[in-house]
């Protein structure tokens, strides 16, 4: 199974790379141009266990119509990274503001698993930054994800940033101590003051939780089901 999602996901980045998509020097039509951006947030705060220390690495690469998405997020826990995830996605718009992506995920960390990637990620009406993507597991294991943000200028620089997230599994997978259905999700808001777009301080206060099955699990465990985090950080444009 595992060979099978590392062969699909080459088949699917490798269409990015296709002669078809590259670039003429001598076409200037619109969309045939390469751009790139990149945006990196790091910090370091405090949750009811100790020290917490997060990134969160979302960028891409391409055309208007055809990107190579990479991504990266994780968190370490008084010393220890508990959560660490790595994306690249072939993404391609297909209507205003939203794109098809699909490609893979792999994880270092609770566990070394990977994962084919399929999802959708755009504006939704107000200006909402939307996230949806499916995962298969190198196991077979199907899971989701869906998360949404959103901008509210205070002025042209100081940005109140809402967020939400949640996870869903299709099945019980007892090695990651996961039960089915909803399994964890978080709510923050993120303070920040852009000194310049590309450099820009923040405060982030997120709350996370574990739900149903996977709450009874950590419970039994002896561990918390949910978390309050304040932070401090810094968010870099590139």
């Amino acid at each position: 199974m595992r060979n099978k999602i590392y062969l699909a996901a080459a088949l699917l980045l490798s269409v990015y790379a296709h002669p078809a998509y590259a670039q003429d020097p001598h076409d200037h039509q619109h969309g045939s141009e390469t751009y790139h951006a990149f945006r990196l947030e790091t910090d370091y705060g405090a949750g009811q266990d100790g020290p917490v220390a997060s990134w969160d690495l979302d960028g891409w690469i391409g055309t208007d119509e055809n990107k190579l998405w990479l991504k990266s997020e994780g968190e370490n826990s008084d010393g220890t990274t508990e959560q660490a995830e790595f994306w690249a996605l072939y993404s391609r718009n297909v209507a205003e503001f939203w794109d098809l992506q699909a490609g893979i995920r792999h994880d270092t960390q609770p566990h070394s698993t990977s994962y084919a990637v399929f999802g959708i990620e755009g504006l939704a009406p107000y200006f909402v930054e939307t996230e949806a993507h499916l995962f298969v597991s190198d196991e077979g294991d199907v899971s989701a994800r869906l998360r949404r943000e959103h901008d509210l200028l205070i002025t042209q620089q100081l940005i109140l940033q809402p967020y939400g997230e949640i996870n869903l599994s299709a099945q019980d997978v007892e090695e990651q101590e996961i039960g089915a259905g909803f399994t964890e999700g978080e709510i923050g808001i993120q303070t920040r003051y852009e000194i310049t777009r590309k450099f820009a301080p923040y405060v982030d206060l997120r709350y996370e939780r574990k739900f149903g099955e996977t709450s009874s699990i950590a419970k039994d465990n002896g561990e918390d089901n949910d978390d309050f985090i304040a932070a401090v950080g810094l968010r870099l444009m590139f």
